[in-house]
């Protein structure tokens, strides 16, 4: 028996209950996992809640983890025991081994630790439909990132800049703050502080911003609208501060022909060839310094909870953690 973390009632943190359970072997098309890293994100926490509804319950969270295949399936032949994957797939993840369809597994190429693949694949192949498909960034142009401290922040931050873009990011701290700054960011609007529209359209010399990448939500709703330029793009990619219930199509005229997309993995990196598009070049973003992956903090598996709340308080920085 292995140790995993199932939830069977939506709720708070403390629904994180580490159980034992039985991992069979692999059947057809499967592989069977021992995760060495397995990573925390918001979308955890929208399964936990209730906000996105998992299959049924109990259920066992986590969609991003790192390991080594221990057997594979009947008909696998591209992966063998002994091959490190990573995986960025829904649920299931928060667990010490697991069952995976072989498909949605991606090797890790030498030079990139377990820990480095579980912390980066899911936010890194996040960043880069965002930067690259829901609206494509381009030299020259003004990118908002909000919650840039966080870790798809961080990693969208480091690639915009690389991609030519100006970058300014949202951050709750000043230690934040220079943790943004290192990671890309030109200028830095603490958001506590100061009126986050206002301190764009006064960086911007009134242009505004060609695109906003928010992961805040409801918080940054509507202001974050009066930071884009005339048909500009909202990419409203996740809720950390409750989901946006007051979206009007008529706002969008009024501010400028405005354009809002909710973009979610499942839409981008549908397909096996999407997959591997992605994370290739989230890889190599890795190994050509363009990315620095920022691991904050490391859990025991048996402690998740305390890993969400930590996250929930959005007090963390860069990628958490749980280590089996």
């Amino acid at each position: 028996m292995v140790t995993a973390v199932r939830v069977h009632a939506f709720g708070g943190p403390d629904v994180l209950v580490p159980e034992k359970l039985d991992v069979a072997a692999p059947g057809a098309g499967e592989v069977r996992l021992r995760q060495t890293a397995c990573g925390v994100n918001f979308i955890d926490i929208y399964f936990r809640s209730g906000l996105n509804r998992p299959p049924a319950l109990p259920f066992i969270p986590g969609n991003e983890a790192a390991g080594v295949v221990i057997a594979v399936g009947e008909g696998v032949t591209t992966l063998a025991p002994g091959d490190r994957v990573a995986y960025s797939a829904p649920l299931g993840g928060y667990a010490a081994e697991r069952l995976m369809p072989a498909h949605q597994l991606v090797r890790i190429p030498d030079g990139i630790s377990d820990e480095v693949a579980a912390a980066v694949l899911l936010k890194g192949t996040t960043a880069f439909y965002l930067l690259t498909e829901t609206f494509r960034v381009e030299p020259g142009m003004r990118v908002l990132v909000q919650a840039a401290a966080g870790g798809v922040g961080l990693l969208l931050c480091q690639w915009a800049a690389h991609r030519g873009a100006w970058v300014i990011g949202t951050v709750g701290s000043r230690e934040k703050a220079q943790l943004a700054r290192d990671h890309g960011c030109h200028e830095i609007i603490l958001y506590r502080e100061e009126d986050f529209a206002e301190r764009v359209r006064a960086l911007t010399a009134g242009r505004l911003c060609d695109v906003a990448y928010d992961g805040v939500g409801q918080a940054t709703f509507p202001a974050v609208l009066d930071c884009l330029r005339p048909r500009g793009v909202l990419a409203s990619f996740g809720a950390a501060s409750g989901p946006i219930r007051d979206l009007e199509v008529n706002m969008l005229a009024q501010k400028g022909s405005l354009y809002v997309t909710r973009p979610t993995g499942a839409h981008y990196l549908g397909t096996r060839h999407e997959l591997e598009r992605a994370a290739q070049a989230v890889f190599e973003a890795v190994r050509h310094g363009v990315l620095r992956v920022e691991i904050s903090a490391r859990y025991p598996l048996a402690a998740a909870a305390s890993a969400h709340r930590d996250l929930e308080s959005r007090a963390t920085t860069g990628s958490l953690l749980l280590i089996p």
